[in-house]
Formats: C-alpha cells, sequence, structure tokens
C-alpha cells in the first residue's frame, strides 16, 4: 500500500498534489481528464487507472472534487463498490460542498468501516502552488491526528473545528466575508475608474491604508490589469455563495450582502465569465452601469 490517494487534479487538487508527491510522500493519483496527471507522474507520483485503484492502494484517500456528484461517482457511493473503497481508509474531503452533504457522507463512511475528515481549504490557486492554503478539520480525533501531518506540505496552518460538519460551516463562514471583501473591492474600483480617477493612484491610497491586506493587493492588480487569469473561478465562487446562501436559509441566519453578491456572481457566468477569475464580477457591474446609462439616455430621449 501506498500511504496516500489523491483524487481530483483541478485548479486547487493538482498544486496540492504536486507539493505532496514533492514533499517525499508516496502518491497515487486518478483525475477523470489523465493528461492532468503527467505532471504528477513526473514529480514521481504514481498515476491511477480508476479511482478503484486508487482505493486498492492507499490507506488515506484525499478527494479534492467539484461537488457531491462527483465525490459519490468517485467512491462508488449508493454501489456493492462503497463498500469495497472506504472499508479500513481514511476518507479526508478537501473540497467544498453543502454541510449537510458531508454529515451524510460521513454516515455512510463509517458504516462502511471506514473513517471520515472534512478538511476544507482556505485560499486560491497561488496558495496552493505555495504549500500555503488553511485547512479547517473536523471528524474523529484519532482521524483528524492522524491527517493532520498529512497536510503539511499543502497547508501552512491547520485549525480543529471540532465534529462534522462544522470545518464546512466554517469554510463557509470565511467564504462569506471573501465573496463580500472582493466584491467590495471590484465595486470600488469600479467607482473610481468611472469618475475619471487615477486608478493607480486609488489603489496605492487603498493599499497604504488599514484596509489593505494579501487578497486586496492580489485581487487589485488583477482589477488594474484587467487580468481574469482564473485564481479562484467565479463559477467556483458563484456554487459557494449558492451552498452559504442555503445554509443561511435552513437556519434562519439574515445573509444580506451575500445576497446581492450571489446575484452579482449570477449575472457574471450567465455573461459567459464563469470561467475566469473572481474579479470578473466586475463585468456584471459594468453591465449594470452601462445598462442604467442606456434606461436614462431611453427616458430622456423625446
Amino acid at each position: 500500500m501506498l500511504d496516500v490517494g489523491f483524487i481530483g487534479l483541478g485548479v486547487m487538487g493538482r498544486p496540492m498534489a504536486l507539493n505532496l508527491a514533492r514533499s517525499g510522500t508516496a502518491v497515487v493519483v486518478w483525475n477523470r481528464t489523465a493528461a492532468r496527471s503527467e505532471p504528477l507522474r513526473a514529480a514521481g507520483a504514481a498515476v491511477a487507472t480508476s479511482p478503484a485503484e486508487v482505493f486498492r492502494r492507499a490507506r488515506v484517500v484525499i478527494l479534492m472534487l467539484a461537488d457531491g456528484a462527483a465525490i459519490d461517482s468517485a467512491l462508488g457511493r449508493g454501489t456493492p463498490d462503497f463498500g469495497a473503497c472506504v472499508a479500513r481508509r481514511t476518507i479526508v474531503h478537501m473540497g467544498t460542498t453543502s454541510p449537510d452533504y458531508s454529515r451524510g457522507l460521513e454516515d455512510d463512511v463509517r458504516a462502511a468501516g471506514g473513517s471520515y475528515v472534512e478538511a476544507p481549504v482556505s485560499g486560491s490557486r497561488g496558495p496552493a502552488e505555495d504549500g500555503r492554503l488553511v485547512a479547517m478539520l473536523a471528524g474523529e480525533q484519532a482521524a483528524v491526528a492522524a491527517v493532520r501531518p498529512l497536510l503539511r506540505p499543502m497547508c501552512a496552518e491547520t485549525f480543529d473545528c471540532g465534529r462534522v460538519p462544522n470545518a464546512l460551516l466554517m469554510k463557509l463562514s470565511v467564504n462569506l466575508f471573501l465573496i463580500t471583501m472582493v466584491t467590495g473591492l471590484t465595486e470600488a474600483f469600479h467607482f473610481a475608474d468611472r469618475h475619471g480617477l487615477d486608478k493607480r493612484q486609488f489603489l496605492a491610497v487603498l493599499d497604504a491604508g488599514p484596509m489593505a491586506s494579501s487578497v486586496s493587493r492580489v485581487k487589485a492588480s488583477k482589477l488594474m490589469d484587467r487580468d481574469f487569469d482564473v485564481q479562484a473561478a467565479a463559477l467556483d465562487v458563484l456554487k459557494n455563495n449558492r451552498l452559504i446562501a442555503e445554509a443561511a436559509r435552513e437556519s434562519g441566519v439574515a445573509s444580506p450582502l451575500l445576497d446581492v453578491c450571489h446575484a452579482l456572481f449570477g449575472e457574471a457566468v450567465a455573461l459567459g465569465h464563469g470561467q475566469s477569475d473572481m474579479v470578473a464580477v466586475l463585468r456584471a457591474i459594468e453591465a449594470r452601469t452601462d445598462g442604467d446609462r442606456r434606461h436614462r439616455r431611453s427616458r430622456r430621449s423625446p
């Protein structure tokens, strides 16, 4: 048995798995698009031909997949293969799904004789490449303690959040702040731009003040250059926004700022910018401004 399996080599998963392989950890990987596995092979990882092979060869299997449907497919959940995949193994769910989904998955994994750890991460492609992600962990204490050292090549810090699904609830709380912060920065940039201000000076003033952060510096630079190359895709942000909104509604919690952002990211995706970075929400704000201007002009026309 190799020590660690890794399934899901997307924007975040591939750099995470690369850091794990480069740390000297024995890793076996699988991805639906096989070509994405080649950098892992070059880094010394074993490349499996199926998820089932990963489970046969690994004691701990990390899942960095887009949603519950992808996770269920990889695990064979709902089929006789599920028990063979998870029994006597630790399943580490590092993606972002609804808390209720994770709670149900934990129940099924434990019923089949496996262990389960939630370990969603905060950070985008850059921190993933640099091994500077922040992980939030939840699950049985013994399983969490066993998994935490495996995350060191990928994560600068880890936080024990208690029982499932508290790690995902923590991740959604953090993402609520991130989404509203970046949307606010983007709107402020748009406001300054449309008033004819020097955009570089605006960013310099922002960077000199107390609101500056590593996120504001990275995202402000992308706004300045109209660089929409993906770090955190607008479509993924919309998905996260939906998960937070659903969790808020289920618990009767108001989320007024998030609801506005939800609408804006929906508009950005509808405009065709789902695979662009989250600062592409600028496109939705610009479209609203330009639409309002056309409406005002049409009302003034005789």
